[in-house]
């Protein structure tokens, strides 16, 4: 009897992991011309860093996923990537590391194309996201998190594109 509960929970939990998997996979979050975004770098002067860029992806991808119908695809471009915080140059000793300041609050320009089970677009459009008031907002996104404070903004804009 014990196994059998934990055979079927078991098959549960497959179940609701590939639901999840398949609506994520619903969502393709591309980046158009990286190497020149404003700031996706991790230290002072360097280049923009796949992590952060991978970091913001998969973080789009959960999140909107919960927002689709079954069917429908979501077509995300990420055009500039401002993140919050910056790097003050001049000390060595500090190139690596990101201050956060309420002037250099996160930015994020962006297209999408929400299409629906039979093709046609349901809802497309370009934003322009920015939160001048990030060190305020309260969040349920972890703040141990890397880049917490450039997913709360997606989050929250997914939150107001999409709702469901």
């Amino acid at each position: 009897m014990k196994t059998t509960f934990l055979l079927v929970a078991a098959m549960a939990a497959g179940s609701v992991l590939a639901a999840t998997d398949a609506k994520q996979s619903a969502v393709a979050v591309t980046f158009k011309d990286s190497d020149k975004f404003t700031d996706a770098r991790s230290s002072f002067g360097s280049s923009t860093d796949q992590y952060y860029l991978d970091t913001l992806s998969d973080h789009l991808k959960k999140v909107a996923a919960k927002h689709l119908a079954t069917g429908q695809k979501l077509e995300i471009t990420i055009t500039d990537v401002d993140l919050a915080g910056d790097f003050i140059p001049g000390n060595p000793n500090t190139q690596d590391v990101r201050i956060i300041k309420d002037i250099f609050f996160p930015r994020l320009a962006l297209s999408f194309k929400l299409t629906g089970a039979d093709g046609k677009v349901i809802k497309e459009g370009e934003r322009k996201l920015s939160d001048m008031n990030f060190m305020g907002n309260i969040s349920l996104i972890d703040r141990n998190q890397p880049l917490f404070y450039d997913k709360t903004l997606l989050s929250d804009w997914v939150q107001k594109e999409f709702k469901s």
